[in-house]
């Protein structure tokens, strides 16, 4: 019979042969393989033995437990949540530096409503930029969330346009109400087709920074709309 164990403490090559080679001194088992990519060891043996039985010959330093459905499920739930910090990664750090220009801006007149502005700007400008890089692959993957452009498909060839345009407005502080209220209306649509798939569950492609890089759908595109509609409703309030 065949048994599946997880093995902490296992740190290299040298761990791999101790675990082996103790878990085969054991008369019950045949014969025992360590996996030490996935810190597991494979045992046949001719008794089912306790773990605790496995666990005293082991050295210290091992930690050895039954394999299970939560194991597997807890180990995979770490690398899926690992995996898409790495790909959200570019968006954390571009949000970073658009915020540091943004603050250094306005650091000497500790202008709120210009640091506002001047976000808003860079990141209309900085978002534009890469979906030009890709003009129909941000259109394709656009249309399969956003409502207006899944009704209308040059909506998504023309949005990076609006997005360009409404940088500008924002920087060179050009019909700023007007522009408010676009950013309003056009991120609340997105951010509609945003929440509808984050309640669904549907596993797609963001288009937030393009088709370029590769970026799931997650809550922070839900947060990073909502921070501008947040902004938007503030200034245009104010004003």
């Amino acid at each position: 019979m065949k048994h599946t164990y997880m093995v902490t403490g296992m740190t290299c090559n040298g761990c791999k042969a101790s675990v082996e080679k103790h878990l085969n001194a054991l008369p019950e088992i045949s014969n025992a393989i360590v996996n030490l990519d996935k810190k597991e060891v494979v045992v046949e043996m001719s008794q089912h033995l306790p773990t605790n039985a496995l666990q005293e010959v082991l050295p210290g330093k091992f930690l050895i437990k039954e394999k299970t459905e939560t194991n597997v499920f807890s180990a995979s739930t770490k690398e899926e949540n690992k995996s898409i910090l790495k790909q959200l990664y570019p968006l954390f750090l571009i949000f970073l530096f658009i915020t540091g220009a943004a603050v250094l801006l306005n650091f000497k007149s500790k202008n709120l409503t210009g640091f506002m502005l001047d976000f808003m700007g860079l990141f209309y400008i900085v978002f534009s930029f890469f979906k030009f890089l890709d003009l129909k692959g941000f259109s394709n993957s656009f249309k399969m969330y956003d409502p207006l452009a899944g009704k209308i498909s040059v909506y998504g060839l023309v949005y990076p346009f609006i997005e360009l345009a409404l940088g500008l407005f924002f920087l060179m502080r050009f019909q700023i109400p007007i522009a408010l209220v676009i950013t309003i209306i056009i991120l609340g649509i997105t951010t509609i087709g945003v929440t509808q798939t984050l309640i669904n569950k549907k596993s797609i492609q963001c288009a937030c920074l393009g088709s370029v890089l590769k970026l799931p759908m997650t809550k922070a595109t839900f947060i990073e709309n909502s921070v501008m509609i947040i902004m938007a409703i503030i200034m245009l309030i104010s004003n």
